[in-house]
């Protein structure tokens, strides 16, 4: 499971590294942040036909049918990259609406007997992760616009990860960037891209306890914790 990460890359940064356009609309909502929760907006990189797109969706994939303002149901943070093709809430956003979620980072939880230890996993050399992701349109914003929600994509772990969760995020290489982006290849041509880290070395140190709570946020939330 994937369900807090790190987004604190300016966004002028975030458009260069990745040659996307901001939507300025959109990205007006995003500051970063170092405890992003599902249902925050998240900074996403989708494209069209002439460009990328550097945007901001809600963090957990919800219909378009879905209740404008109260929805029934969980939002789905995550999508197994084993039944993505099938599974009938991800299969359509698979096939069609893919995008990039660039982060510096994400948490995951170690059990031990009296607490549950965050962790921060992150790529060794600083460089920001490139997560999959699928996204769907969900409503209209009130003043023009479209609202859209996403999903991240997991799959099981490599080493690193696999001793704190059963799961982790696809991190994907930036040779395969336009690939996941590009609408015209089908998803059993993706599959290859659905395993873990290739190429990317991950490293992962135990952070406070700060973590815990999504109320908190900033830089010291990436402090070593105190052995």
């Amino acid at each position: 499971m994937c369900g807090r990460v790190v987004q604190a890359r300016p966004i002028g940064e975030l458009a260069q590294a990745y040659d996307a356009i901001p939507d300025e609309t959109a990205i007006a909502a995003l500051r970063p942040r170092f405890n992003v929760a599902p249902t925050d907006p998240l900074a996403v990189i989708v494209a069209d036909a002439t460009a990328r797109r550097l945007t901001a969706y809600r963090w957990g994939l919800l219909p378009p049918r879905a209740a404008a303002t109260a929805p029934t149901k969980a939002p789905l943070i995550n999508a197994r990259a084993e039944t993505i093709d099938r599974n009938p809430l991800f299969r359509a956003a698979f096939e069609h609406r893919r995008c990039l979620v660039p982060v510096d980072g994400f948490y995951e939880w170690e059990r031990l007997p009296d607490r549950r230890q965050p962790y921060f996993i992150h790529q060794a050399d600083g460089g920001p992760l490139t997560l999959a992701g699928i996204w769907a349109p969900w409503r209209e914003a009130p003043g023009g616009g479209l609202i859209g929600t996403c999903s991240i994509v997991t799959t099981v772990p490599d080493p690193v990860v696999g001793r704190l969760h059963d799961r982790m995020p696809v991190v994907l290489p930036k040779g395969a960037w336009d690939a996941w982006l590009d609408p015209a290849i089908t998803g059993s041509a993706l599959q290859p891209l659905l395993r873990p880290t290739s190429g990317i070395t991950l490293e992962a140190y135990a952070v406070r306890m700060l973590v815990n709570s999504v109320r908190n946020d900033g830089p010291a939330l990436l402090e070593p914790a105190q052995s």
